[in-house]
């Protein structure tokens, strides 16, 4: 069963008095408990399509399903419970003036949820934070620290899906391979569905099973971790994005 279905998304909105074609034509499908990449340059769309799935971006043409049916306007609690988002900032995306435990009891409280403070509690252990955490601030925690709560907020409400834009671009390079690794298990434990956004074809290559390249708010080409892994592009501009990322993890 595809998990999250896209048709011919199209986004548009005006800006600075231009219409900006953000997303074109663009559709997709991401099977139960599959992990799904969307790659490319910054601008080319791709961070788009998560934000329309959550009713971030409008909708210009096209249709959005979860679970196979379509996603309502607004999208609402039931929603809520079945999809979750990871931003790319983790200091930016939790209040500053919020413990970690009003942060991860809000969405609880919202849905009239009971027993908060062992689901905070477990959610920290699940993410590889100590209780004693609980009633820490944001700015009390690494970079590394402040994503794992990102990851735990968004599984208190137990979702499918998963939606995951950069979640370790703003990280250093030994604290990405373990929140990519958290991720991961994350997945496997709880049969998760994840649709991920990078601009770097290694960390979709380590998380994913296929991968949509984008260009300019398009689908360029659709690969297997397989294709990937043996760089079998067919098209000039994925084997560019291959070759690229390549270099970086070479002089790395």
């Amino acid at each position: 069963m595809s998990m999250i279905e896209i048709e011919n998304l199209s986004v548009h909105y005006p800006a600075k008095g231009q219409l900006v074609r953000a997303v074109e034509g663009v559709s997709l499908r991401v099977g139960e408990k599959d992990s799904f990449g969307l790659v490319g340059e910054s601008g080319s769309g791709k961070s788009t399509i998560l934000r329309a799935i959550c009713g971030l971006a409008p909708v210009s043409a096209g249709t959005i399903r979860i679970g196979g049916e379509p996603v309502p306007t607004p999208r609402g609690r039931a929603f809520s419970r079945r999809v979750q988002m990871v931003f790319q900032d983790p200091y930016a995306s939790l209040h500053p003036r919020h413990t970690l435990d009003r942060t991860l009891s809000e969405p609880l409280a919202i849905h009239g949820i009971g027993g908060s403070d062992a689901r905070v509690v477990r959610a920290l252990e699940d993410v590889g934070l100590p209780a004693a955490f609980r009633f820490r601030y944001p700015h009390q925690l690494s970079g590394g620290q402040r994503q794992r709560v990102a990851i735990a907020r968004a599984l208190m409400l137990e979702p499918e899906i998963l939606l995951l834009d950069e979640p370790t671009s703003a990280l250093d390079a030994s604290v990405q391979a373990e929140t990519l690794n958290l991720l991961n298990r994350l997945r496997a434990e709880r049969g998760l569905t994840f649709l991920m956004v990078s601009h770097d074809l290694a960390v979709i290559d380590h998380m994913c099973d296929r991968v949509l390249v984008m260009q300019h708010g398009r689908a360029v080409e659709e690969l297997t971790r397989e294709a990937l892994a043996g760089a079998q592009m067919k098209t000039d501009y994925a084997r560019t994005l291959f070759e690229a990322s390549a270099d970086r993890m070479l002089g790395s």
